[in-house]
Parts: C-alpha cells; structure tokens; sequence
C-alpha cells in the first residue's frame, strides 16, 4: 500500500494533541467534578459503566479524524501486475474546413458526415495516441496527440468552416500533422489525411509534406471526399442561402502521389455509406499490437477508510445519547 498524497498524513498531528490535550485534562483533574466527603457508596455498587462509556464519544470522534486524514492522503494498493496489449501507434487525423465542405452530397453535409465517422472511429481505438489537425487556407492543431478520448471526441465536434481563412492548404495540413509526430516512439505513425478540393494555398507544398512525411516515417492515408460529377453546394445570395450544383474537382493523382510515396493508400468517398468503410479498412489495417508487461494495477482504499469514519461518526452520536439516558 502506498499514498497518492502523503504529505496529508501530516495531519495526524492534530488527533494526537487532541488525545494529549484530553488525558491532560483527565489526569490533572481539570475537568468539571463534584467533592465529596467519601466514595464509599460508589465502591459498594461495583463496577461503574459509565466511568467506561463516558470516554466511548472522545475515542470514536478520534477514530473518524484519523480515517478521514487517511483517506484524503488516498491510499493505493498495486500489488497486482498484468499483461495488456495495445496497439502502439499514433495517429492524427487531418481534416479539410474549408466552407466547400458544407456541400450536401453527404448527410447532413460532408464536414460532419466526416465528424461524425472519425468519432466512431476514434471509439474502436482506445489504446492508440490520437490527435486531430484541420486546415483550410492554413492550418492549426485542433488536438495534440493524447489517449483522453473524452476530450478527443469533444474537440471533434467543435470543428467548424468557419475558425480560419478559406482555401485548401493541403501541404500545410500535412506538415502540421507529421509535426505532431516528429518526436513520436510509436511503432506506427499514422496521418489521415481528408479533402474535398485541390490544393491552392499554403507556404509547403503537398510534395513537400509527403516528403517530410516519409523522412520521418510517417504513412499517410488520402481520402478524397465528393459525389462523382456534381454537387450541391450552399451559397449566399441577397436572398439567403441556396443550392447551387457545382462541379466536383479533388486533385486525386495528387492524393494518390502523397499516398504512394508514404507508403499508404488513397480512398475516395461518394457518400456516408464509403467514407465509412474507407475508415473500417484503414481499422483492420493498423493493427500493431505490442505486449506491455508489469503494468500496475491500482486498487484504490480509500472508500474503506471513509467508510470507517462515518461508521465511528454514526457512533458518537449514539453512543452521546446513550449516556445522557443513563442514570
């Protein structure tokens, strides 16, 4: 057994000079009593209970404090060990925001057909470090690699078109999303990256990225997202917002030439329905699984202590009106 805060243990001083402070005041007499001219009577009845049961309140109210010190000091057992596997990799979703991602050929649209699909995602990968970078004219880290999967879904439905200048910046999501990893001891370095457009914006170039990607032994998966031929697109007119059908344009032989050199794999998705499986395959393929021995299982103690002290509290209250009813 060991204490996650045992400086708090400390505080046991305080129930040691209340125990010092109470047999002082026993012992030296200093606590109200009654002269008498003799004792004889109380001899001749025999033993006295509540010369016994009158110190029972002070003894249980110490018994409380001390496991209540105890327990907020926490108290840990991790005495059991075992083996758990785990994937061992790291992956960083990169996601295109740009406003062309409203476009209704997914449902609702594709940007949170894409949100929704990857948090499903990310659900089937409890062991694995995952992170989320989005780019539209630049790009900008959403989430650093990390396993608080409650987080990592929470930043994934904040994702919006609207957080950062429009484009399609596609090297400098790229970039910003081996950047991540570049210090990373995974066995697998994954990067997902998700677009609908080609790219127009940006100080590197998909080449680049690719290139720096696979310096750095990153495999990247291209998904090119859109209906085949024509979709509607949201626009603004002085009369609201419209649907207008727009041409499709995805820059495939690029994403298939990012894909290719990293040594992953392009996907293209025409609607809910592939973007999912594409996410299923890329699943079943990062399967790196890696054996952790001497993994310390923690037990917490705490609770018992807790209990203890409101059992002794539940005591003194009973045992303080006993007394009082005692002749």
């Amino acid at each position: 057994m060991f204490f996650e805060y045992p400086l708090l243990l400390w505080l046991l001083i305080v129930p040691a000079l209340m125990l010092a402070h109470y047999l002082y005041l026993e012992l030296s007499g200093r606590r109200p009593h009654l002269r008498v001219s003799t004792i004889t009577p109380w001899k001749a009845a025999g033993f006295n209970v509540m010369s016994v049961l009158r110190h029972l309140p002070f003894a249980l109210r110490l018994l409380a404090l001390v496991m209540i010190i105890i327990a907020l000091a926490r108290p840990r057992s991790s005495q059991d060990v075992e083996k758990i596997d785990t994937e061992g990799i790291d992956i960083v979703m990169a996601m295109d925001v740009s406003t062309s991602m409203l476009a209704r050929d997914f449902s609702p649209d594709r940007l949170e057909a894409s949100k929704d699909i990857a948090i499903e995602f990310i659900s089937q990968r409890p062991s694995d470090r995952m992170g989320i970078v989005v780019f539209a004219g630049e790009s900008y880290t959403q989430c650093p690699l990390t396993t608080d999967r409650a987080t990592l879904i929470n930043l994934m439905k904040d994702i919006q078109t609207d957080l950062i200048e429009d484009g399609t910046a596609i090297g400098n999501g790229l970039a910003t999303a081996v950047l991540r990893m570049k210090d990373s001891n995974a066995k697998s370095r994954v990067v997902i990256l998700l677009t609908d457009g080609v790219n127009n914006r940006g100080e590197i170039s998909p080449e680049m990225a690719a290139e720096i990607a696979k310096t750095y032994g990153v495999r990247v998966y291209t998904i090119g997202v859109g209906a085949n031929g024509m979709a509607p697109y949201p626009v603004v007119t002085p009369w609201g917002v419209e649907l207008r059908d727009m041409q499709v344009e995805i820059d495939e032989p690029l994403l298939k030439q990012i894909a290719e050199q990293t040594g992953g794999r392009y996907f293209r998705a025409t609607d809910n329905a592939k973007l999912m499986e594409i996410y299923e395959e890329i699943n079943k393929m990062e399967k790196v699984r890696t054996t952790v021995d001497s993994f310390p299982v923690y037990k917490e103690l705490y609770p018992d202590y807790a209990l203890i002290a409101l059992i002794a509290l539940l005591l003194e209250i009973l045992s303080v009106a006993l007394i009082r009813r005692l002749p």
